[in-house]
């Protein structure tokens, strides 16, 4: 197949930033793209070839969207998995397969695939509706604390919570959902792992996330962690056990816990380019996008190396500001050298949403710690 200023068109699914920087790098190979997304305002509308606005969990409008390309990708686990069944069973490319989304897209199923197939992780316990949560907890009393998770629609921190009292599974929304046990750990550590079809892998450097005490959002992705070498290569080896497992094509992005015992527990994966690896743009050979790209393509994977320590800030909106959005001070991060700022093309601001990253690239880990802390303090997402 001849990907590159051709007639091969590539379907995206979703039409955010993940899209944005996925199209960048399509860009850069000439490559076809139709996005899916339903807000005509989408960051991805401005970089695509075509972009078609409708609903990514309607059977018809992404069966229709994704009969008119060669190779459908995703960059959001929320999409109509029988239309992508339906279209795969048709001859379409579909990327990762509809087969690894179905063990990924809801959280209960997820974790009962670890427990299945030997993967560490948390213990958990699944429940149908709030009540039988509920008599669960009067019967045998679910110890607290615990950590309530819907099984679906939930990302970046919403749909987890923190249950402390009786009181707070009152006022949980009544979904299916898990109750996990609380671990202790030291870190929260990621691996990002590329396959392509024909089964070539890689992974990249582990990364330490710093998370937001309130908003339980990243704050800060650290490249590469600040732990034991023999850590990181356990890690490295669960993240290539769940690659293996999923089976999957393209990237795979593994969230996992140290504990304090120095275990390594998966919390939750991402088949898709993630915000644990924006720093690569900058801070390594080959970017998670480019990758993604690669591996769905099938072409051989670039080096996953960091050239250099890279932290990764994630831009979200201030509290207490809603509206037209204004980065402030963002001239004056420019000033410092190794600060790559990514805006991400949404309009509106509000509170804790996502609206951009800075990169920070330095030799030395110390130094890029301490302008991070310069750039978070500095530039304000208000309106």
């Amino acid at each position: 197949m001849n990907y590159f200023s051709s007639n091969f068109k590539l379907g995206i699914l979703g039409g955010g930033q993940l899209g944005k920087m996925l199209l960048s790098e399509t860009r850069k190979f000439d490559i076809q793209t139709y996005v899916l997304d339903p807000s005509d305002e989408a960051p991805c509308k401005i970089a695509c070839n075509k972009f078609f606005q409708g609903s990514l969990m309607d059977f018809e409008t992404v069966y229709n969207f994704g009969k008119q390309v060669d190779v459908l990708t995703f960059e959001i686990e929320l999409v109509n998995l029988d239309a992508l069944e339906k279209l795969e069973n048709e001859g379409v490319k579909v990327f990762p397969s509809p087969k690894t989304l179905k063990l990924i897209q809801n959280k209960g199923i997820q974790k009962e695939f670890y427990e299945a197939n030997g993967i560490p992780t948390a213990n958990f316990k699944k429940f149908a509706s709030k009540k039988e949560l509920l008599i669960e907890f009067i019967e045998t009393k679910l110890p607290l604390p615990f950590v309530w998770k819907c099984t679906e629609f939930g990302y970046d921190g919403n749909g987890v919570k923190i249950v402390r009292s009786a009181t707070d599974i009152e006022n949980l929304p009544d979904v299916e959902c898990i109750a996990e046990e609380i671990i202790p750990f030291k870190n929260e550590l990621a691996v990002i792992v590329v396959r392509n079809v024909s089964g070539e892998i890689k992974t990249y450097p582990v990364v330490e996330m710093e998370f937001h005490p309130e908003a339980n959002q990243v704050e800060y992705v650290i490249c590469p962690a600040r732990i034991d070498n023999k850590v990181a290569q356990k890690a490295q080896e669960v993240a290539l056990k769940v690659s293996e497992k999923f089976n999957h094509v393209g990237l795979l992005a593994v969230e996992m816990f140290q504990t304090v015992t120095d275990e390594i527990l998966v919390n939750e994966v991402a088949p898709r380019p993630h915000n644990s690896g924006h720093h690569t743009i900058e801070a390594s050979y080959t970017s998670q996008f480019e990758n993604h790209l690669r591996a769905i393509l099938n072409l051989p994977l670039g080096n996953c190396d960091s050239k250099v320590a890279g932290i990764m800030v994630n831009l979200v909106g201030e509290e207490g500001f809603s509206g037209q959005v204004i980065y402030e001070n963002i001239e004056k991060i420019m000033a410092i050298d190794g600060v790559t700022p990514h805006i991400y093309g949404k309009r509106e601001t509000r509170p804790f949403r996502k609206m951009g990253h800075v990169t920070i690239v330095n030799e030395n880990m110390d130094e890029a710690r301490k302008v991070a802390e310069e750039v978070k303090n500095s530039i304000r997402v208000i309106s």
